[in-house]
């Protein structure tokens, strides 16, 4: 009886090691803002204005949510338990060809917190570019397609914020600033040079021979119009599937899918939008950039929540959790 009771757990512990096991994620993870502290981030404010002068002005920190607004907002992705503490994060010297502070790794964690971008606090005006950014945790080579998803929220308007990847490394991305970007995904109400006046959509970057028309709004192909301007408060889902294919090969372009808003569901709002340069290089860096606009004429500083900021080999359209 000994030597049966022996085979039988023998065998059943077998039968659960051979039981298959969950297949990995093919989400991976860039940033999902649960510490204390950004981890891997680079901050750097290359066109520093402010007067008073402000050293290091941009506001990048890390956020609890809150249980009885953030919560309802975003009951998909976090959990009831959530509790934590904001934690400031250091930015760089006011030089464009300076190297970037890194910003130190957390001490405690938080079950879940979110990314506050703002050129500046409240009341101050003149940074006209906060860059923060962070190596993605694999390169996107030249050919390939990767899936990259990113939670936004607008805290306020007015704004002027810019997100996307890029393919240059931190010296680089210091040096130019928007031009570092490759797809690009803009958030702003401001009114251009010409007299144009935004009005807070969704936009995308467009090839075109307007210098005032580089952007476009995306979408709501039900409708057939433009999307409507992003509601303060609401957090959107934004799927965009990145072609690194070379311009010959039909790349250097993206298609992006939204879900918040006046889309209850996740739908397409616009195909084959343009990279910004057009390198034809690895993608290496996610990148977000901000700015308050001239202090002779400033259009605000509003902030952008971040969260959840993932990436897919291929086109990959599920929620990565």
């Amino acid at each position: 009886m000994k030597y049966l009771l022996l085979v039988s757990t023998s065998f059943l512990l077998t039968a659960c090691y051979l039981l298959p096991t969950q297949k990995p994620s093919p989400w991976l993870v860039i940033d999902t803002f649960n510490t204390k502290t950004l981890t891997g981030w680079q901050l750097a404010d290359t066109q520093n204005n402010t007067i008073p002068f402000l050293e290091n002005a941009q506001v990048t920190e890390i956020r609890p949510f809150d249980l009885t607004s953030d919560l309802a907002s975003a009951s998909d992705s976090v959990s009831a338990s959530i509790k934590g503490a904001t934690a400031n994060a250091p930015t760089t010297d006011n030089a464009p060809t300076a190297e970037p502070r890194p910003v130190p790794n957390p001490v405690l964690s938080v079950n879940n917190g979110y990314l506050i971008k703002k050129p500046a606090p409240d009341g101050v005006v003149g940074n006209r570019k906060a860059l923060s950014f962070k190596a993605l945790p694999k390169p996107v080579p030249v050919g390939e397609t990767y899936t990259f998803y990113t939670r936004i929220r607008v805290e306020r308007f007015p704004n002027n914020h810019a997100f996307g990847i890029s393919n240059m490394h931190p010296a680089d991305i210091i040096k130019h600033g928007y031009n570092a970007f490759e797809p690009t995904l803009r958030v702003t109400d401001k009114a251009e040079s010409n007299g144009f006046k935004n009005n807070g959509s969704l936009m995308v970057k467009i090839d075109s021979e307007d210098k005032y028309r580089q952007y476009a709004n995306v979408k709501n192909i039900d409708t057939n119009k433009d999307a409507k301007p992003l509601q303060e408060g609401e957090w959107y889902s934004i799927w965009y599937v990145v072609n690194n294919a070379t311009v010959k090969n039909g790349g250097q372009v993206y298609s992006v899918y939204v879900k918040g808003g006046e889309f209850a569901s996740q739908s397409l709002v616009y195909e084959n939008a343009n990279f910004r340069m057009k390198r034809e290089l690895p993608l290496i860096y996610f990148l977000a950039n901000c700015n308050t606009g001239p202090l002779k004429q400033p259009y605000g500083n509003g902030g952008l929540a971040y969260d959840d900021i993932y990436m897919s080999e291929g086109i990959n359209l599920t929620v990565p959790y």
